[in-house]
């Protein structure tokens, strides 16, 4: 059963313009920082695959740097971390190793040397949405998503020492809930990294780095992963949308409701605030750009939406309607705040961030609902895009745009329907509805950047959720069960070609006219 947040499905909180190239390669940085023993003196960054084709698009490079410099996802002074380095005094390099089909599509090597003149090295890999994993250090292969509290341990492979580790942790009282040792050979240098419940006080890790065959004692800490602070067991726990839908029938819930009992079992720290924070932080996203146009930083977008905008009166009233026109609306505003380093929810990614917010604002609004009603559907929103997260994918780089602006609209589709009064299955068969609908859907970032075909296609995932909706409430039932939906969507995004998969080495991004606007693929 998965433990994942609702908060890692309708999050980061974060500065634009891509949750897994921008939001995600900071927290890889981040970590790494963590795991230094004194200040970096130097870093150099590696990149792999999609990182390597789309890192200046994404603002790759300015995140990983601002990850080694200490800011978090929603620090505006991103933007301008390379100044901020040279200021402190950090050296950096970037070098670009190509594509390797062994590894994640978003793969970073960093290689830190610390003022003491100690070195580490860590590849971290971008999941999507924000989300990030350890999967090597110091040429050590090790599998960390952070879900529990880390500790990694640098010692020799000596006779006893995993009885002495193992020993003082339990001198503690930490239970250990996993415990994995990798070594480079025999008698060699090995690491073991504990998986515990409880995070070990600092006493502790001071006297694991006194052991004999113990050079070091590091704490590992995941920015954005969760863990779990609440019931043990929680009675809310599902891992599939069959698994939802019987909890919603036990309990006589919605949807959103057992999302929202779930997240207080096991997160139990001011979800309501924070949910609050989310439709905050949506709500002035939609409206910014509306507002205050600015041109984005590739120069691509900029202004749609405002002229959408003024242009509703008319288009609303002869084409589709003031409901779907003000979501449509809101959601390319989103995408102009997003792709000018603003601030933005990732929902459950930032290429796909317009989606939700456009959806369940507005719809809220033409129907005369209170934020309450709002804050619910959310709930019911991140309820889908959990098991998407855990069963298919929400990256643009592992699955095309179908696994973002895909997820996104079934993630809406069912918030819409939980709007509407529906029942819990009518929303998750509209879930299904909108993957099937934009099952296939590439992901072509023009010039690598997360601005367009990106905009409009925020645009269409709106639209996909409200025709899901309005079709699930007519009782028009999908092709296929949700969970089935949503194991097709990952074959399919496995089937695709890197091309097409947010490397921009494919499909618009390689037009002609896109190629002479942006001067060449970044």
């Amino acid at each position: 059963m998965s433990q994942m947040s609702a908060f890692e499905v309708l999050g980061p909180i974060m500065i634009g313009p891509s949750s897994s190239h921008t939001a995600g390669a900071l927290r890889c940085a981040q970590t790494a920082l963590a795991l230094c023993t004194s200040a970096p003196a130097s870093v150099t960054f590696t990149l792999w695959n999609s990182f390597a084709h789309t890192y200046r698009g994404h603002g790759t490079d300015r995140a990983l740097l601002g990850g080694m410099l200490g800011f978090d996802t929603d620090d505006e002074r991103i933007r301008d971390s390379f100044q901020i380095a040279k200021e402190r005094g950090l050296a950096y390099r970037f070098d670009i190793a190509g594509d390797d089909s062994a590894l994640h599509p978003n793969t970073v090597d960093i290689a830190i040397t610390e003022d003491t003149g100690h070195t580490l090295e860590v590849r971290g890999e971008s999941l999507g949405g924000g989300r990030v994993r350890l999967s090597r250090i110091n040429g050590v292969t090790v599998d960390i998503l952070g879900e529990y509290e880390t500790v990694f341990v640098s010692h020799r492979d000596v006779p006893g020492a995993l009885a002495s580790i193992i020993a003082c942790v339990a001198d503690d009282g930490v239970n250990i809930a996993f415990m994995k040792t990798y070594r480079s050979e025999r008698g060699g240098m090995a690491y073991t990294v504990l998986e515990m419940d409880d995070a070990p006080a600092d006493a502790v890790l001071e006297k694991l780095a006194r052991l004999t065959p113990v050079t070091s004692a590091r704490r590992i800490h995941i920015p954005g992963a969760t863990r779990p602070g609440g019931q043990e067991s929680s009675p809310y726990l599902f891992a599939s949308g069959e698994q939802l839908l019987g909890l919603c029938e036990k309990h006589g819930a919605s949807i959103g409701g057992i999302m929202h009992s779930r997240e207080e079992s096991l997160f139990p720290t001011d979800c309501d605030k924070n949910m609050a924070r989310v439709l905050e932080v949506m709500r002035e996203s939609s409206t910014r750009a509306i507002e205050c146009p600015r041109p984005s930083l590739g120069g691509f977008i900029g202004g749609e939406a405002q002229r959408l905008a003024q242009a509703s009166d008319s288009v609303a009233a002869e084409l589709v309607g003031a409901p779907l026109t003000q979501a449509i609306t809101r959601a390319m505003a989103v995408l102009e705040q997003n792709a000018t380093m603003g601030v933005i929810v990732a929902a459950p990614t930032a290429g796909s961030s317009g989606v939700v917010p456009g959806c369940v604002i507005a719809a809220s609004e033409a129907l005369g609902l209170n934020d309450d009603a709002a804050q619910e559907a959310l709930w019911c929103a991140a309820a889908v895009g959990m098991l998407l997260s855990t069963n298919a994918s929400v990256a643009g780089a592992e699955g095309g745009c179908q696994a973002e602006v895909g997820s996104a609209a079934a993630m809406a589709a069912a918030a819409l329907v939980q709007l509407l009064g529906g029942s819990p299955k009518q929303a998750l068969n509209a879930a299904s509805i909108a993957l099937g609908n934009l099952l296939g859907l590439v992901c072509d970032p023009i010039g690598g950047l997360v601005e367009a075909p990106c905009q409009n296609r925020n645009a269409i995932g709106v639209a996909c959720a409200f025709t899901a909706a309005q079709l699930s409430m007519a009782g028009i039932a999908a092709s296929v069960p949700f969970d089935e939906a949503a194991e097709a969507m990952l074959r399919v995004g496995r089937m695709l070609p890197l091309e097409l998969r947010e490397t921009a080495l494919g499909g618009l991004a390689t037009c002609p006219s896109a190629c002479t606007k942006c001067g060449g693929c970044a």
